[in-house]
């Protein structure tokens, strides 16, 4: 394996997002970075079968923005010119957790409206545009080739659409292919130990609708209102390029499921605790049918415990950890696990894998924990129930109330949200302080509808 920088070949398999933050950092230390996808890959903006998520809503947190525009500088403005929305995810957003809605202040937080295939499309372009970067479409990985001890990979087999298979030598390649990645099989046939897998099955289901978005008729960029075990529903919006309303909602356990007919779609929206939404979709102009998906049990995959790993090769996105979307992280971590994978190669070659799988956990560590408690909130979701994950669902039951009261512990909830603040600054003594006496009150668990007269102004501008 090379030593030195801007020497040596590089295989991503996978050109969506994980993918191509991946070969973004890697182009700035190895000559060649080749990225191999399975689909055919639009010219523009476009969902592809390879990303099935891609129609449903999208939202970029504020970590994701931030390094999103570090690695592609004028990111942010190039995309509001396209029509996506530069917000700040307090101020801008309507959020309501557990019925309490978070009040509506400036935060500094900044985050990005804009849909996955937008995003994707303008990243895939300024990746293509680096001189020692290919992306080749319609080529399928085929699995792994190692040297004579089978102690490193050294490249990968590649099978073009309608052609015969490729050999490619690589001193690294990388398995951004995704939440059903195969990466575990391939080291399996090398003979090394498959990772362990941490599972949950979050039992949700999303429906989907793009409407029609008339500016200045809503007062907010984005609204979610996220569903709790006494009201097991949601829903999301979030303007986006093309003067669109992406709406999202979605219900957890059985019998919850969104209906597909436009009638019970918009039904279900005037179920949520806050009215907003509903007023929305009954005036706004449906650009397409409902389109529904039941979400994937989300996966963890333990690289980093691994006690036997072959050099040249890693695992990158997805393909480590598949989280549950309803909670916005994916597109996040995969660009925070690009930083790790940036720090590491700055720091030299040897022993790549090892080093990268444990940054890349720490970076995991925070939103899985985060997504799978509040997943195990829920009866329907099946899984342990320790009791860190138990006081920290109760804890955070109660920080929602307070945050109803408090806009300085909405703000520091959304930060730790959007992987701006390590978890432990949900304890910092100012908000425990508001979290308990805010609990020693009484709290309505489902926060109170706005009057019609207002909701009818919020919504209509």
């Amino acid at each position: 394996m090379s030593t030195t920088n801007d020497t040596g070949r590089v295989i991503v398999l996978g050109g969506s997002i994980g993918g191509l933050l991946a070969a973004r950092v890697l182009s700035e230390s190895y000559a060649k970075v080749t990225v191999f996808d399975r689909d055919e890959l639009p010219a523009a903006a476009a969902d592809r079968k390879g990303v099935p998520q891609s129609g449903h809503s999208h939202g970029l947190l504020a970590r994701g923005r931030q390094i999103l525009e570090e690695l592609f500088p004028g990111l942010t403005g190039d995309l509001t010119a396209q029509g996506a929305a530069a917000i700040d995810i307090q101020r801008d957003c309507l959020w309501v957790n557990d019925g309490h809605r978070i009040p509506r202040v400036a935060s500094g937080l900044e985050g990005l409206c804009v849909s996955r295939r937008a995003l994707e499309a303008y990243v895939r372009d300024r990746v293509r545009a680096l001189p020692n970067v290919e992306i080749r479409d319609r080529c399928e990985a085929l699995g792994l080739l190692v040297d004579a001890d089978g102690g490193t990979v050294t490249g990968a087999r590649i099978l073009p659409r309608g052609g015969r298979e490729e050999r490619h030598a690589a001193d690294l390649v990388v398995d951004a292919t995704g939440r059903g990645n195969r990466g575990p099989t391939w080291l399996a046939e090398l003979g090394y130990q498959p990772p362990v897998e941490d599972r949950v099955d979050p039992h949700t289901v999303y429906v989907s609708r793009d409407y029609r978005r008339t500016p200045g008729e809503a007062n907010f960029a984005a609204f979610v209102s996220s569903p709790s075990p006494a009201v097991p529903y949601g829903g999301v919006a979030i303007s986006a390029e093309g003067d669109r309303w992406m709406v999202t909602l979605f219900g957890v356990g059985p019998d919850q499921a969104p209906p597909i007919d436009p009638e019970g779609y918009l039904a279900f929206a005037g179920r949520l605790p806050a009215s907003e939404l509903h007023a929305l979709l009954s005036r706004a102009e449906p650009l397409g049918p409902p389109k529904r998906m039941r979400l994937h049990t989300s996966v963890r995959r333990r690289y980093e415990r691994l006690a036997r790993l072959p050099e040249g090769f890693i695992a990158f996105a997805d393909a480590i950890c598949s989280f549950n979307p309803a909670y916005g992280q994916g597109m996040t971590v995969a660009a925070a696990e690009a930083m790790v994978l940036r720090d590491c190669l700055r720091q030299g070659r040897r022993e790549l894998p090892r080093r990268f799988f444990a940054g890349a956990a720490k970076v995991v560590d925070v939103p899985w924990d985060m997504a799978v408690g509040a997943d195990l909130r829920y009866p329907a979701v099946v899984g342990p129930r320790s009791r860190r994950t138990r006081f920290l669902n109760g804890y955070v039951t109660r920080l929602h109330a307070a945050a109803a009261r408090h806009p300085v512990v909405g703000r520091r909830f959304l930060s730790v949200a959007n992987l701006m603040t390590p978890p432990p600054g949900l304890f910092g003594p100012g908000i425990v302080a508001r979290v308990l006496w805010s609990g020693r009150r009484s709290t309505p668990q489902v926060a109170h509808r706005e009057p019609a007269a207002q909701v009818e102004e919020l919504v209509a501008g």
